[in-house]
């Protein structure tokens, strides 16, 4: 017998658009990729640089279950330079990417059956984690007016004696519409624990990111160097805990992980240190694609009440066309040949909404548009 709880676990609907679109190619069919959040750019020439020359110095051993002390530094003075906060080297474990860095933080936290506040909708595996570790996700209904998310009033409203933390992530996936200040200190009030997925910080394009530890000790921050960086395929992320969770999670490490890559910590220092440039180049690129793309989607007849402001995603209403995301994304995909991620990945209040990605080039940004539009035409 299969485990119920591998049995159960919901697919990831995005990664199973792309791996559609994949067999699709293989046949031999051009598809637009619009669905994955995965940077279109090569990473930054130091981070190559650092990497060759870790490769060539034989730093290709375990480090410290918790990671290279100078990453771990090197992301404290990030934390410091960027936001303002302190953070010491012993509440930073870096990981193999953001996600084994969740599993951490949930394993750390929760007891069987105690509840995490998420939105609805939220980045598709949120749910399934806490859900894998034996928690119990509790939704909160978010609005497209408000740019899907949270109004601290309606979180007060959902805490209960179960609840164990408050998952944010601004900017955020798959709205890319970022948390007030306000709002941020007004969550950071509330007496559970914050967990904070600040993956999107420094994609922002307009106003300003803020990270939780601003407004709270009792926070943990998931962060890491795919999306920034882009450095997707280096699989290196990072939590941050308050100090007297760190050693359960180094522990849990130890067991699970051993360590993340020698090769991409030595990169990931290079990152922070040597990449200004060329991030804000990468920065600038996609400010571009994201003004061009929230324009002709509205001039194909999606709607977007709040334009997103971070991340690198426009999440579309798409109820003028099909009230089934699902079956709208994969139609788009067999008869457009564009692949997109339908809203309801995202929970059942995504229903109705499309994820566009602006993470490719301005060209197949523009090809895939006009490709949808010409599949609408033909809805008429």
């Amino acid at each position: 017998m299969i485990a119920r709880r591998a049995d159960e676990i919901a697919p990831f609907i995005a990664m199973e658009v792309l791996e559609k679109a994949r067999e699709m190619e293989r046949l031999g069919i051009n598809v637009i990729h619009l669905e994955v959040g995965e940077p279109d750019f090569d990473v930054p020439a130091a981070v190559k640089a650092a990497t060759c020359q870790a490769l060539e110095e034989g730093l290709t051993h375990y480090t410290h279950s918790l990671g290279d002390m100078e990453l771990r530094e090197a992301i404290c003075r990030h934390y410091l330079e960027a936001y303002g906060v302190s953070v010491r080297p012993e509440q930073v474990a870096v990981t193999s990417g953001t996600s084994p860095a969740m599993m951490l933080v949930f394993a750390a936290l929760l007891e069987r059956g105690q509840e995490v506040i998420i939105s609805d909708p939220c980045y598709a595996c949120y749910p399934n984690f806490i859900n894998f570790l034996g928690g119990v996700p509790a939704k909160v209904p978010v609005y497209e007016k408000d740019g899907f998310q949270f109004r601290p009033e309606a979180i007060r409203e959902k805490i209960s004696r179960k609840t164990k933390a408050i998952l944010i992530n601004s900017p955020s996936n798959p709205a890319g519409c970022l948390l007030s200040e306000n709002a941020l200190r007004s969550i950071a009030e509330c007496s559970p624990y914050i967990v904070s997925d600040e993956i999107y910080h420094g994609l922002v394009y307009e106003g300003q990111e803020h990270s939780i530890l601003e407004f709270s000790d009792h926070a943990f921050v998931l962060n890491g160097f795919s999306k920034l960086y882009a450095m997707t395929g280096y699989r290196l992320g990072y939590l941050i805990a308050p100090e007297r969770f760190i050693r359960p999670i180094q522990k849990m490490q130890q067991n699970f992980f051993i360590c993340a890559g020698s090769l991409a910590q030595r990169a990931g220092i290079a990152a922070l240190q040597e990449t200004e440039s060329e991030v804000a180049e990468m920065k600038r690129i996609y400010n571009q694609r994201r003004k061009f793309m929230i324009k002709r989607l509205r001039e194909l007849g999606f709607s977007i009440a709040v334009e997103p402001t971070g991340a690198f995603y426009v999440f579309a209403n798409a109820r003028a066309f099909s009230g089934d995301s699902y079956r709208l994304a994969f139609d788009l995909l067999e008869k457009a040949h564009v692949g997109v991620t339908p809203g309801i990945d995202f929970g059942q209040n995504g229903e109705g909404y499309l994820r566009f990605s602006y993470a490719n080039s301005m060209e197949n940004i523009a090809e895939g548009l006009d490709r949808i539009e010409m599949y609408l035409k033909e809805l008429d």
